[in-house]
């Protein structure tokens, strides 16, 4: 009697995201609901608040993009991920702390390394996915401005009142993590954003090998545009404003498709983000189309205490992009 064969397992579609921030901490609670292979590769050029104090004390990179997207792809109970979230409001030296990213940094001590505090922390939280560190070591991030003045730093280039022409890191050179330059080569498709556009995605784009290996990727490549526009970095920005600013970073046409949002924002909120300097993203659909670029646009927000993506219907597109690309390719 022949033995029957074992069904053929099926592999899940590999995507990497890049990014940093809240907006991609959002976008990944939607995606790991999803049959998807999520590694996310996070900046390390923060140097504010709770992260830039470990970072300069702890001689470490900076944890608190990386605690957030743990926290997000974390299949964890919800109490330890608010407790993950907690930021101490007393007490001397601990004030503005995160919890989870002075357990980042234990476990950065403990183990002797930050990729491998990362990896620990990921299997005691269940993490569904690969988090992964731009580099493993931290970036000094600067802008050289309009006027050519260079302002030194992520957390004070929104600050400095004045255009950002172009960011750059040092060191310049920087090794990228291998296993994340292989997660792009191995990619079905790579997504970039949502995420303040100067300060958390082109600071990833432009560690020199990652750019290369996004290039020669034959991965199905989107772009997330921010809903609104960031004072002090992207202020009067349309979608292809956004899509410049990567191109004249990278030299290259990099996305296939743009997913952009083109639901109503209620006057109200508009209202609340103008005291702030923010307005909804502009999109400009001809131009955008005209450069060769296809767009998803849809009802992509949702307003609570902010503005956010609708996380659930963001990444049924993604889905979907995915899917489809994977049946061309075969």
């Amino acid at each position: 009697m022949q033995a029957q064969q074992k069904p053929k397992a099926v592999r899940l579609p590999r995507i990497v995201v890049i990014g940093g921030g809240t907006g991609l901490s959002v976008m990944l609670r939607g995606l790991k609901q999803k049959p998807l292979d999520i590694t996310a590769i996070v900046t390390v050029a923060d140097d504010g608040g709770s992260s830039g104090i470990l970072r300069e004390e702890m001689q470490m990179p900076p944890p608190g993009d990386i605690r957030s997207v743990l926290t997000a792809l974390a299949d964890a109970e919800p109490l330890l991920a608010e407790m993950l979230k907690y930021r101490f409001q007393n007490g001397t030296g601990l004030a503005g702390h995160s919890l989870g990213n002075l357990i980042l940094a234990a476990m950065t001590d403990i183990t002797g390394d930050f990729v491998t505090g990362i990896t620990e922390l990921s299997r005691v939280l269940a993490v569904r996915g690969r988090v992964l560190p731009a580099a493993n070591q931290a970036i000094v991030l600067k802008a050289e401005m309009n006027d050519g003045t260079i302002v030194v730093g992520e957390s004070t280039i929104p600050k400095s009142g004045l255009e950002i022409k172009r960011v750059f890191i040092e060191p310049a050179d920087v090794e990228p993590l291998p296993e994340a330059v292989q997660a792009l080569r191995d990619a079905d498709a790579i997504l970039i954003g949502p995420g303040s556009l100067y300060t958390s995605i082109i600071p990833n784009l432009i560690v020199p090998k990652l750019a290369e290996a996004i290039v020669q990727s034959d991965a199905v490549k989107i772009f997330i545009c921010n809903v609104m526009t960031q004072p002090g970095e992207t202020d009067n920005y349309s979608v292809s404003d956004h899509l410049s600013a990567v191109h004249a970073h990278i030299g290259h046409h990099l996305f296939d498709y743009v997913i952009v949002n083109n639901g109503e924002i209620p006057p109200q909120v508009q209202s609340l983000y103008a005291e702030k300097g923010s307005k909804a993203v502009h999109l400009d659909l001809e131009e955008v189309e005209r450069r060769g670029y296809k767009v998803i646009a849809d009802k992509l927000v949702l307003f609570r205490t902010y503005l956010r993506h609708d996380a659930d219907r963001l990444s049924e597109h993604i889905y979907q992009l995915v899917e489809d690309w994977m049946q061309r390719k075969g």
